[in-house]
């Protein structure tokens, strides 16, 4: 009898509940949400995302609805999501309200630079989905990692003074100051951000490159490939004449890697204090 009871309130159940949990279709606004979904198991899931969405292969692939800061509503509701998720500087404004008063439902999460909102990010993103405890192996990972490098940071004796650099095809080289995604994986990765007098991003003079005395050059991937190589790095004005430039060091990571704060955070923490602290070869 109670088999009977269960299964009449089961048949009983809004048609809705069911659409939601075997027809949802997410659309992804940024990079690092789109590569949070697909380490936590939900890829397939994902029928459309933005352009900075690089990471994995497979998210490359989907439609696209325009950059992250420069979305379009008609492209999002053309791909009929019931879900869309990205970062707090997803928009502009407007397209985001017009989603929203579609009836969509949409999450915008916090994008500050820093480990412990990246694993809040990851946590609640992966509840959403039907994913947490992928997202709590994720978060585990990191936190070893980080840990691990943590401990060897704070017992350096030096670091070296990083210039971060951005720039991208034929675009005016702009440096990266305080409070930024670079700012924070260079104080993670055991360096000094080479210049510490403003906020954000900015161009910066020649003489005040050669000022700051770099020790490395830091540069996304894709960045490093828009200037052809290392050699297109030290071609850049005052950065040959910097210590940098004379002993020809320039760390290179992939972009999603180095400033996502994604799945990969743990990642790019232990690339980047590799790189700014190599081991010294043993002698014989």
């Amino acid at each position: 009898m109670k088999k009977l009871i269960s299964l009449a309130l089961f048949l009983c159940l809004p048609a809705t509940i069911f659409a939601e949990a075997k027809e949802l279709r997410i659309v992804t606004l940024n990079g690092t949400v789109s590569e949070i979904v697909f380490a936590l198991g939900k890829g397939k899931l994902v029928v459309g995302n933005d352009t900075s969405s690089l990471y994995p292969p497979e998210a490359v692939s989907l439609p696209k609805v325009g950059y992250q800061r420069m979305l379009s509503a008609e492209g999002i509701l053309s791909l009929k999501p019931n879900l869309i998720l990205g970062l707090e500087y997803a928009g502009p404004p407007e397209v985001i309200e017009q989603l929203k008063s579609a009836g969509l439902k949409v999450i915008i999460y916090p994008g500050l630079p820093g480990v412990e909102p990246a694993l809040n990010n990851i946590l609640a993103i992966g509840k959403e989905i039907g994913a947490e405890k992928e997202a709590q192996k994720i978060v585990q990972d990191i936190r070893k990692k980080h840990s691990k490098i943590a401990e060897k940071v704070s017992k350096l004796k030096s670091k070296p003074k990083v210039l971060f650099v951005y720039h991208r095809g034929t675009s005016l080289a702009q440096v990266s100051g305080t409070e930024t995604p670079a700012d924070e994986m260079i104080r993670l990765g055991g360096g000094a951000n080479a210049v510490d007098g403003f906020k954000g991003f900015k161009p910066i003079t020649p003489e005040a490159v050669i000022a700051a005395q770099p020790d490395i050059i830091l540069i996304p991937s894709r960045g490093l490939e828009s200037l052809g190589g290392k050699d297109g790095v030290f071609a850049l004005p005052g950065v040959k004449d910097t210590p940098a430039g004379k002993k020809s060091r320039v760390v290179a990571i992939d972009d999603l890697v180095l400033l996502g704060f994604g799945p990969r955070l743990g990642q790019g923490i232990e690339e980047l204090f590799e790189s700014f602290h190599p081991k010294t070869p043993e002698k014989k």
